[in-house]
């Protein structure tokens, strides 16, 4: 097997830089350094169309938290600050592609919403490149968002303490199949698991006593779509449209659209096609030449 490519993804460019030249010491492994999600994303497309994918990405849980509101900011560390005692310093010589200076802003695709967390990008990375590795690297053991990165496509979780030794032990790992969590997780994660898979069976029994118009809306308030604009739409009266929100919410056992929209959510349910309307052809009918 030839040398494992990994991309260290953290906003800390310290810990980050330090991280990574610590990892290309390691004789079989290359590795480069994003400081923000759409650096990490553009990494993963510049090196799939060089045809030198990463294997491996390390991504940080708290991505970005510095940058949304009502969040508390991480300390970074000061200039010349010791390092986490787990990540030694840059050994000199040590081949690193570090993060660039300063990225520009993050532009999403038309029509995506941009990463807000780390587990969020690695969904992103994940659905986008369906062969790499990802590994999260968190400041807390979590079983509730352990749980969500898994869900995500995550093959493992590692605590930003943990030695150098575990975490190339984990990165060789994922490669070989296998998923990590720390035993201390692993209790808390299966519940976790266990409780979203007995909520998204309860869902879909609900979702299934609703007849074929009523999961027609039920996608179409997925979607976002109002009584009016589910209306012309479906070319039903927005009476008649009420009526049926009106059904989908008493079979759900709830009192809003939000929390219909959960259920559906948990149930696997898409939302309608956006794409531009078509008459019905009983309406079309009507308006044809000698018609009536």
């Amino acid at each position: 097997m030839g040398r494992i490519r990994v991309l260290v993804v953290d906003d800390h460019r310290i810990f980050a830089e330090a991280l990574a030249a610590a990892l290309a010491a390691e004789p079989d492994i290359e590795v480069g350094a994003a400081g923000s999600a759409g650096a990490a994303e553009r990494a993963l497309e510049r090196a799939a169309r060089e045809k030198r994918p990463f294997d491996v990405v390390l991504i940080d849980a708290d991505l970005g938290a510095a940058d949304r509101p009502g969040m508390p900011v991480p300390r970074r560390p000061a200039p010349g600050a010791a390092l986490p005692p787990s990540v030694p310093p840059p050994a000199p010589g040590v081949p690193v592609t570090p993060a660039a200076p300063a990225d520009p802003p993050y532009r999403p695709a038309e029509g995506a919403a941009p990463p807000s967390d780390g587990i969020t990008l690695l969904a992103r990375a994940r659905r986008n490149h369906p062969g790499l590795r990802a590994v999260v690297l968190a400041t807390a053991d979590d079983p509730h968002r352990a749980a969500r990165a898994l869900h995500s496509g995550a093959c493992g979780w590692v605590a930003k303490e943990s030695s150098l030794a575990r975490l190339t032990a984990v990165v060789r790992g994922v490669l070989r199949g296998e998923t990590h969590l720390p035993p201390a997780l692993l209790t808390g994660v299966i519940r976790e698991l266990t409780t979203a898979r007995r909520d998204r069976t309860e869902s879909e029994r609900l979702v299934d006593t609703l007849t074929p118009r009523e999961k027609q809306i039920l996608r179409c308030m997925v979607a976002g779509l109002g009584r009016q604009s589910v209306a012309e739409r479906l070319y039903l009266s927005p009476h008649t449209v009420r009526t049926h929100m009106q059904n989908v919410l008493g079979k759900l056992g709830v009192h809003s659209t939000l929390a219909a929209v959960a259920i559906a959510r948990r149930a696997g349910v898409s939302p309608t096609d956006p794409g531009p309307r078509t008459a019905p052809s009983s309406v079309a009918s009507t308006t044809a030449p000698g018609a009536g």
